[in-house]
């Protein structure tokens, strides 16, 4: 079965950086987009970054404002985001996803619908 593990977060003070990870494992990835989403207590799920098939597009949520960075390793089935300067406000469980063979799926896409497959997520804390 295809799987997305993500991993990298953890409790940190604000102005750290964390560069987290997601292993894919199952399938290959390497022909649709990926993305990373983030969802905080008592909020709905948010886009944050997504990277097309091949790594040569990325997108970025409004709020990313330059701290965040996303890239993949198809050879290694792997997607990361890094993210600079952490803010309390970006404490969240912070989730990795592949589209499906639907749609536009080489690019990425801000709307979780358009994604098919997700990780666990991996919980990312700011202290101040």
């Amino acid at each position: 079965q295809a799987q997305l593990v993500e991993s990298g977060g953890g409790l940190v003070q604000a102005g750290d950086s964390l560069r987290l990870s997601c292993a894919a494992s199952g399938r290959t990835f390497s022909s649709v987009a990926m993305g990373w989403f983030r969802q905080a207590p008592g909020e709905e799920r948010e886009f944050v970054a997504g990277i097309s098939w091949n790594g040569g597009l990325a997108n970025y949520a409004h709020f990313a404002g330059g701290r965040f960075a996303i890239d993949r390793d198809n050879a290694k089935n792997t997607v990361n985001l890094q993210i600079n300067n952490l803010e309390p406000e970006d404490t969240a469980v912070y989730t990795c996803a592949a589209r499906g063979l639907s749609g536009n799926y080489r690019n990425p896409s801000s709307d979780a619908n358009d994604y098919d497959y997700w990780g666990q997520g991996t919980q990312v804390t700011v202290s101040s």
